[in-house]
């Protein structure tokens, strides 16, 4: 799944939750993504490291912190669904 597959995820997931049916959300599938988007991280940081041209270290800083948005919004949303009481 790459890095456009998963945001949509998470944004999906955030519907749920904004329509009330986080139960319909497992946990599991959230860590999952965020278990990818971490990946996703530390690949960029490695690509990053061998970069030399200014334009590709520049579009991997974008990148990078389009992962690192990602993780905290799935980090956000795994601490609500899984303290919502009927879990």
């Amino acid at each position: 799944m790459g890095l456009r597959k998963t945001s949509e995820k998470l944004n999906t997931y955030f519907d749920r939750l904004k329509r009330g049916k986080a139960s319909k959300i497992k946990p599991s599938h959230v860590e999952k993504a965020i278990a990818k988007l971490k990946a996703k991280q530390a690949l960029l940081n490695e690509e990053l490291a061998e970069a030399v041209k200014p334009s590709k270290r520049e579009r991997l800083r974008k990148k990078l912190g389009t992962v690192q948005a990602q993780i905290e919004r799935g980090e956000w949303l795994l601490a609500q669904i899984n303290a919502e009481p009927s879990r």
